[in-house]
């Protein structure tokens, strides 16, 4: 995990991650690259527009960012010794998947808005976005996680063989920390299986990659949802990890159906791959 991707701007949400990207660059020496995207009015891009925004307020306006940026770094990455800065002109959605594959982005760390629904956070918005159609892993954050140090970490899966790509990119995340990794598999009413069965698939899952310090977990509930954030709360799991489709991103999965109910202590960060 050689380079993170932390696209900000200046909300609450970014601090949060960067915060959380920070200290992860600093358990995987990681290089960080902190992206601001800039989406300026017509005016200064079609000179005979007619609009008053001039090219020397824009201009003002960018070196005010800039500034901003460089402070931003002395505030949430004083001890980080590789991070690297730029201001791009464009969509914050474009932004990141055109810096990503260009700088040959490992992780992806964004912070994102919303209360109590984990839907809210996550559906309909640039986060979600990045999470559908990025081949990056991208970790999503909505709470302060200073002193970032994951003890327990969930992978949730069918664990299904074409799940094998993303169970081994999140094994290169989770080899920077000294984590008890547990290996969740939620069955429903609808989609049902008994304990043996689910305990010999994820089994015969992870048979060739020699872990160690893990658990193995059928949790049976209503909806996969609501398993993978009851379990979590019940171990007190500081990450959630999943792989997700491209075509719906996370919607899939969170599809509306959570109660209003649900705490926003339940919420954990995400760590999403896109199988």
């Amino acid at each position: 995990m050689k380079k993170i991707l932390v696209p900000i701007d200046f909300s609450k949400p970014s601090e949060y991650a960067s915060k959380l990207a920070s200290t992860i660059a600093k358990k995987a020496n990681s290089e960080v690259h902190l992206l601001h995207m800039v989406e300026l009015p017509t005016g200064f891009v079609d000179m005979g527009s007619g609009v008053n925004f001039s090219i020397p307020e824009s201009m003002l306006y960018i070196r005010k960012v800039r500034d901003r940026m460089l402070d931003y770094k002395k505030m949430f990455f004083p001890k980080n010794d590789n991070i690297k800065h730029a201001i791009r002109f464009q969509t914050p959605y474009d932004g990141i998947q055109d810096y990503s594959k260009k700088n040959g982005t490992d992780l992806i760390v964004m912070g994102a808005k919303g209360h109590t629904n984990l839907e809210e956070i996550l559906i309909g918005s640039n986060t979600e976005k990045v999470v559908r159609n990025s081949n990056i892993p991208v970790i999503v954050t909505k709470k302060n996680k200073d002193n970032f140090n994951p003890e327990n970490i969930v992978f949730a899966s069918s664990f299904k063989p074409n799940k094998n790509q993303a169970f081994e990119r999140f094994l290169d995340f989770a080899k920077n920390f000294n984590s008890t990794i547990h290996l969740l598999k939620i069955n429903t009413p609808q989609k049902f299986e008994n304990t043996q069965e689910t305990n010999q698939r994820i089994k015969k899952f992870i048979d060739k990659y020699g872990l160690k310090n893990y658990t193995i977990n059928a949790y049976n509930d209503s909806s996969i949802e609501k398993g993978i954030l009851n379990f979590s709360t019940k171990i007190d799991a500081d990450i959630i990890a999943l792989a997700t489709h491209g075509r719906s991103g996370l919607s899939h999965i969170f599809n509306g159906s959570i109660t209003k109910n649900l705490s926003k202590k339940a919420i954990r960060p995400m760590l999403t791959f896109k199988v």
